[in-house]
């Protein structure tokens, strides 16, 4: 039983599922549904397409270098049956399939770390700016800890003869 690749999506294709489009030039084209059969047909490119495997990697929000894809690679040599091997084989893609749920994990993670901090930033920035819808502005007078510090940022822009001229 072989398990093929969705031309534009990237997910599985099951024996007996799906669309198999064959070009005039021999090329086969394999498609897990009528969505991207019709996608395809549009000339749609999938690494514009939001939903697709394409996208999500292109824009990294899948992982697209780990070391456990190597073992997914598809391979068109036969092997000689050994039992043994297959045991092996078996247990291995156990410890592989944990291997890889823990970088994606990490990775998820560490997109979302980002986002934290921008929603942080933008919290602190409305709560600053509305402040007083919170607390009265006499209040605000009399007890200054009740204020949210601002933060300074110092800016040096290098003194230049055209910024002279522009300021004179």
């Amino acid at each position: 039983m072989r398990l093929e690749k969705c031309w534009f999506c990237s997910s599985t294709v099951y024996p007996g599922h799906g669309i198999q489009f064959v070009r005039n030039d021999a090329k086969i084209f394999r498609f897990c549904r009528s969505k991207c059969h019709k996608n395809f047909k549009m000339k749609r490119n999938p690494r514009k397409v939001k939903w697709t495997k394409a996208y999500r990697r292109l824009h990294g929000k899948d992982m697209t270098q780990d070391s456990t894809f190597e073992l997914e690679r598809k391979r068109n040599r036969p092997e000689r049956y050994d039992r043994t091997l297959a045991e092996n084989t078996l247990k291995a893609i156990k410890k592989i399939d944990k291997i890889r749920s823990d970088r994606l994990d990490r990775h998820i993670g560490n997109r979302l770390k980002t986002n934290k901090k921008r929603e942080r930033m933008e919290a602190a920035k409305q709560l600053e700016q509305g402040i007083h819808l919170i607390k009265a502005p006499a209040a605000l007078l009399k007890d200054p800890a009740l204020t949210v510090p601002k933060i300074q940022v110092k800016v040096q822009q290098a003194v230049t003869e055209e910024n002279r001229q522009m300021e004179e």
